[in-house]
């Protein structure tokens, strides 16, 4: 896990330099004229062994309206509560201004980290203002070049401590993660019984992720579920920034809850802290287990929200679909027919998942949303035994027998489950790269009905038993006829 580096500062301290030398390339612009920065650029740095996120921002400005300064201003200051660490630079040879002591107390209460550096430092001209940072109260500052690579060291120490915090962390999260892609042995798919360490419990929680379109209403929910008001909630969209994971026990279950920023479009995402968010959304979903879909009855399976069910779906994660603010519907009978009928029609790759009407503004349908969470874990997990596998195989060859490319029908002959979180079965069979997809898609949909696993993604591979033939492929080699009459040797043949 790579923290982010936010680089602040008031105009033409050598912030954009400063961004190039870390990036490597000139990928901000740069020039003596103050204000050329008028965005936030991000880039992979990379100093020494260390790796990390490094955002360029608009010059810091005293200014608080709605001009272009004050819209640059509080487009820096999202930067600076997005970032892990903030790197203040300021101008050596101009000294400390009272613009620099302005920002400096805002950093002081907006940051948890922040690094003092003093740009432009070269030769004995800037030692003065250099003396002068110490007086900003924020640590020593560190003497740095951007123009000339000085410095490069220092700051190196400087975010090492904080680069070995983030790799514990890591380490952390990858303990939290859930195992995934469990491959199974031989034994373990004939007997197709699933043991009891899947369940979960307080050192392995149940991971949900409740992810969504902005204002859908995840931190109320969740608010609702805790019983607290733990997260900020409001009318504006866009108020998470980031995934926050809540430890709770839902109803004797133990559970990790995420709480993700919204998924918008992405053409719609300028914001480039909402990218940030964003990111850190699609990371919760990976750490997931369950992911509740959470839809605004008002305004359900948008283009976004379909995306956002794909994602989980492909990631191989169990799904959950919840509509929000049901009080709000007055003829709910006919809407829920209306969601149902565009459910299977606009996600059929999550064909049987749970859809939920819950209210979280209300606590209405969070039963049925709990229990739903619960069946979905259970089926993520389940195993088929291979003679149960076999003998269903055996009746739908019976009831579609696969195509016949060219005049050849391809054979099935033996099915197994080679995985499980999520369910993933491989047939044996002839010719696997002529078998089409609609065949499959019959094989899966007839897994979910036979098998009780509707809504869980279901992966199942095609292999041929010729791939073991070290031979397929290779070509007899004939003697030339002409080898006889030149008197050379055929290959092969003694005497």
């Amino acid at each position: 896990m790579s923290f982010t580096l936010a680089i602040v500062g008031r105009p033409n301290v050598g912030k954009s330099t400063l961004f190039n030398r870390l990036v490597g390339k000139k990928l901000a612009l740069v020039d003596d004229q103050p204000g050329v920065t008028r965005d936030l650029r991000e880039g992979a740095a990379r100093l020494g062994d260390l790796k990390f996120t490094v955002i360029d921002t608009a010059g810091l400005e005293e200014v608080t309206d709605d001009s272009l300064q004050g819209r640059m201003r509080r487009l820096t200051e999202r930067a600076v509560d997005m970032a892990d660490v903030c790197l203040f630079v300021i101008d050596a040879r101009a000294g400390i201004t009272p613009t620099d002591e302005v920002f400096a107390e805002i950093l002081r209460r907006r940051s948890g980290r922040v690094i003092v550096a003093a740009n432009k430092a070269e030769g004995q001209a800037a030692d003065a203002g250099v003396l002068e940072a110490y007086g900003l109260g924020l640590g020593e500052p560190l003497r740095i070049s951007g123009e000339h690579g000085e410095g490069m060291a220092d700051l190196y120490a400087a975010l090492m401590p904080i680069a070995d915090a983030f790799e514990k962390k890591a380490a952390a999260a990858e303990e939290e993660a859930p195992v995934t892609d469990v491959t199974l042995s031989e034994a373990e798919a004939e007997e197709g019984e699933a043991g009891e360490d899947w369940r979960p419990s307080d050192r392995r929680p149940l991971q949900v992720a409740v992810v969504g379109r902005p204002n859908a209403g995840k931190s109320t929910l969740i608010n609702r579920i805790i019983g607290e008001d733990r997260l900020l909630t409001g009318p504006e969209a866009g108020i998470t920034r980031d995934s926050i994971s809540l430890p709770i026990v839902w109803d004797d279950v133990p559970m990790r809850l995420f709480d993700t920023a919204g998924m918008r479009k992405r053409a719609k995402v300028q914001d480039k802290v909402e990218k940030l968010s964003v990111s850190d959304g699609l990371r919760a979903v990976k750490f997931a287990e369950v992911v509740v879909v959470l839809l605004d009855a008002a305004i359900p399976f948008e283009q976004q929200d379909l995306r956002i069910a794909d994602l989980a779906e492909r990631e191989g994660r169990a799904v959950v679909v919840a509509v929000n603010k049901w009080d709000l519907e007055e003829d709910r009978q006919g809407k829920l027919a209306e969601l149902k009928e565009a459910f299977e029609r606009l996600l059929p790759q999550l064909r049987g998942a749970p859809l939920v009407t819950v209210s979280a503004r209300t606590g209405r349908g969070l039963d049925r949303l709990h229990a739903a969470i619960v069946k979905a874990h259970e089926i993520w997990n389940r195993r088929v035994s291979t003679g149960q596998l076999n003998r269903w195989l055996t009746g739908m060859l019976e009831q579609h027998p696969p195509p016949a490319p060219q005049g050849r029908r391809i054979k099935l002959r033996y099915m197994t489950q080679a995985k499980t979180r999520p369910p993933g079965f491989v047939v044996m069979c002839s010719h696997p790269d002529k078998m089409p997809d609609s065949y499959v898609r019959y094989l899966v949909n007839g897994l979910r009905e036979s098998f009780d696993m509707p809504g869980t993604p279901i992966r199942l591979h095609m292999r041929g038993q010729g791939d073991k033939n070290p031979y397929k492929g290779r070509k007899k080699s004939t003697p030339s006829r002409l080898r006889k009459h030149l008197g050379k040797p055929i290959p092969g043949k003694k005497g």
